[in-house]
């Protein structure tokens, strides 16, 4: 067998005086790292086999683990990083291509953190949240540009809208690429807070059709799971081109990882890889997305909002732009920081545009030309925490996906492994014995606690601005200023500078 040139990322250390044998950490390892050496009667290591989950040293009974970065110093150079290093070495191995889960983990500028928001002083004073009735409500949908009242009732039959009480919805992640445990725990909290979860492109499994009323079902290039009842099962319906953290490419489900459950809520051969095309194939214009919106929106028999979702990508305003034209009632961008269960490393981390340039670019190019009423613009991809969504609303959006910081909430540690199917938390997996590590009724309770302490914060940073409903934030940016920002980036976000 030849020599591997790969070294260890993570060395596992352990307090040999703490230790107990109990073999938690054994069994609790799907990787392998923690071994029984019986003629030493001694817990082993094997470093080379860590990928940092952290499973062991949470359910070390006595706290006898620790994992840290493998101590390996290479010559130091600044082109050559140790992560370039590893890549050359194990593509020398493997001849493959290099996958990764999670989204884009690179030293880019994250403009969120660049931005601070306004609050009221002296003049139009501040609210209180605890005191004071705050209005998070938000709908999504195509809105006319004026409204007529007739004894206290609108005069005409709005389009139909998607309604949240809270403007934060659970992003796109299918069942296969993540387990049902999962699944359910997201489904269950997005009906206890009032908001919806998306099914992402592995159609809905049977168990979930009661969550209809907080789902919105996509339609991807592969169709997986599509027929008229998966359509008329969820609230709304979100056509996906394109993700985040693969734009221009297609998605691609091992067929170790469709089973039953998975091949028959799928549609598709047990055992068979799930791939999706990069394209659809009958959608090469904006005409012919007009078509497939509304034969989606006739088939549901125009009762349910269909949006369309695209990655940010360099002409996303132009795009977003015709995506309105074409009759869709929300557009979803996906900035290129957004999650993935797998992606090809080079395109994660090296296509697409920072989420805060797409959403100001399309909410600029929306209001310029005079259809901003006609579509809702949700965004994702980089939405870490309730301060990240009120800039995002500030910027122009309805509303927020969070997918990451969701499965952070269940229990992911980042180990950015979800392409093996080996996720010791069983949130990235369908091996049963590691799905039903996940408790989805202590998942939803995780989920929906993350979406009421993000509202209660909402609310406190609204009433800190004198606002009282989130819909006198959208769009108004006069409540940004930029820190640390060159002249072209606060053009394009549409902000001044901190002190104007």
């Amino acid at each position: 067998m030849a020599l591997s040139l790969l070294t260890p990322m993570f060395k596992v250390e352990r307090d040999e005086e703490l230790c107990i044998q109990c073999k938690v950490c054994m069994r609790q390892c799907v990787n392998g790292v923690h071994w029984y050496d019986e003629e030493e009667d001694r817990m082993r290591c094997d470093h080379k086999k860590c990928v940092g989950c952290h499973r062991c040293v949470v359910l070390c009974p006595t706290g006898a683990l620790t994992v840290k970065k493998y101590p390996l110093e290479f010559r130091e150079n600044a082109h050559w990083t140790l992560d370039y290093i590893r890549s050359i070495y194990l593509q020398a191995e493997t001849g493959g291509i290099l996958l990764t889960g999670m989204g884009n983990d690179r030293p880019y500028p994250v403009y969120w953190d660049h931005m601070v928001l306004n609050a009221s002083q002296v003049t139009n004073p501040s609210i209180d949240p605890l005191r004071e009735p705050m209005e998070l409500k938000t709908y999504l949908g195509r809105k006319p540009k004026a409204v007529e009242i007739k004894n206290g009732k609108l005069a005409e039959k709005l389009p139909p809208q998607l309604e949240l009480d809270v403007p934060i919805m659970f992003s796109a992640m299918s069942f296969g690429s993540i387990s049902l445990n999962a699944v359910k725990s997201l489904a269950q909290a997005a009906r206890e807070t009032g908001t919806f979860f998306n099914t992402g492109e592995g159609g809905l499994h049977r168990d979930l059709y009661e969550y209809g009323a907080n789902t919105i079902v996509q339609v991807a290039s592969g169709r997986f799971g599509v027929d008229p009842d998966y359509l008329k099962a969820g609230a709304g319906i979100e056509i996906k081109i394109g993700q985040g953290a693969k734009p221009g490419i297609g998605g691609h489900l091992p067929g170790e990882k469709v089973g039953p459950e998975v091949s028959a809520t799928r549609m598709i051969p047990l055992g068979s890889d799930a791939i999706s095309p990069a394209p659809h194939h009958d959608i090469y214009s904006i005409e012919d997305l007009r078509q497939l919106i509304f034969s989606l929106k006739e088939a549901t028999n125009y009762e349910k909002p269909v949006g369309v979702k695209i990655a940010a990508v360099h002409n996303v305003a132009a795009i977003a732009s015709g995506i309105a034209r074409a009759g869709a009632d929300f557009v979803a961008i996906d900035g290129f920081r957004g999650g993935t269960g797998a992606a090809p490393l080079r395109t994660r981390d090296n296509v697409g545009i920072p989420i805060e340039f797409a959403l100001a670019a399309v909410d600029e190019r929306l209001r310029r030309e005079g259809i901003r009423n006609e579509v809702s613009i949700v965004v994702g991809g980089s939405i870490r925490n309730s301060a990240d969504v009120v800039k995002a609303i500030a910027l122009g959006a309805d509303a927020v996906y969070i997918g990451t910081a969701a499965l952070i909430a269940l229990g992911c540690h980042l180990c950015q492994k979800c392409n093996t199917g080996k996720c010791n938390w069983g949130i990235a997996t369908q091996d049963p014995y590691l799905v039903k590590r996940l408790n989805p009724e202590i998942g939803a309770r995780r989920a929906a606690n993350l979406i009421r302490a993000w509202a209660h914060e909402i609310k406190e940073l609204l009433g800190g601005m004198g606002i009282n409903a989130i819909e006198s934030l959208r769009g108004n940016r006069l409540m940004l200023r930029g820190i640390g920002l060159n002249e072209k980036e606060l053009s394009i976000l549409g902000i001044k500078a901190a002190g104007e």
